[in-house]
């Protein structure tokens, strides 16, 4: 009952934030930090006590496709509002607050109870490798669509007041390219510990993950690359780094739809 009630009271929060300043935003109404980080950082308490509850019993933690999603939200929510403290990020909740909200109540409507597993250190190294690596790298997509609606904005004198409520361009860009980096040394630990940990990153009901997870590895460091040996920036910028993170969604929440909800109908 507990653990039902901190998600709802999650979704609610959620929900009234992205409507809230998500009007202030539209109306062209200055954003107080202040306010938001505080709304963010109550959500945040209350979205772990739910996300507890679910992920955590005494036969082992869930890795659900949704219990995972509502994680992994969690961990960026969490990682944006502490780097907000030090830099411009609190415009990212305008985009997080409605995604959360969807992926708390994914988890209570359609989480799989069978999806329950006793982790060793090892095994766990790599999954928390792993939830790390991916909130690093939702941040920057999110980052990257961001960027984009400046972008667009730009190009665009009827919505140029509302891209001045955010950053400047070239400090949303930095930004962006400093949590593609760190996500993309914390995806490299992590393929690194799967392929030292797990017997075979390329059995039968792994290589999908495998696969979209070296892709994405792949088009990051080109992207990487691109941006310090060619000046890679603004849309082409844009574009790699939100293929990378659709090869990254697809191997982790692809290979997890594939095997639970898919698998488990035929």
């Amino acid at each position: 009952m507990i653990t039902l009630s901190a998600n709802l009271i999650a979704i609610f929060v959620y929900t009234s934030a992205a409507i809230y300043f998500g009007s202030l935003f539209i109306r062209q109404k200055p954003i107080h930090s202040v306010q938001l980080l505080g709304v963010a950082a109550f959500g945040l308490i209350i979205h772990g006590v739910g996300v507890y509850g679910i992920s955590v019993s005494h036969s082992g933690i869930a890795f659900s496709l949704f219990s995972v999603s509502s994680l992994i939200f969690l961990v960026v929510n969490a990682i944006v509002l502490f780097s907000s403290l030090k830099k411009a990020l609190h415009n990212l909740f305008l985009l997080l607050f409605p995604l959360s909200a969807l992926s708390v109540l994914a988890s209570i409507t359609a989480t799989n109870p069978g999806w329950q597993h006793s982790l060793s250190y090892s095994i766990a190294a790599h999954v928390i490798l792993s939830i790390l690596a991916y909130s690093l790298l939702t941040i920057a997509s999110l980052q990257a669509l961001i960027l984009a609606y400046q972008n667009h904005a730009l190009k665009h004198k009827n919505r140029i007041a509302n891209a001045r409520l955010l950053p400047p361009l070239q400090t949303m860009e930095s930004l962006l390219f400093e949590f593609l980096w760190v996500g993309e040394i914390l995806l490299t630990l992590a393929i690194l510990s799967g392929f030292y940990f797990l017997e075979d990153m390329f059995a039968q009901h792994l290589v999908h993950k495998t696969v979209f997870a070296l892709i994405a590895w792949l088009i990051y460091a080109l992207l990487l690359w691109g941006r310090y040996q060619m000046g890679w920036r603004g849309t082409k910028a844009i574009r790699w780094a939100l293929a990378g993170f659709i090869c990254l969604m697809l191997a982790y929440f692809g290979s997890k739809m594939v095997l639970e909800i898919i698998l488990n109908k035929i």
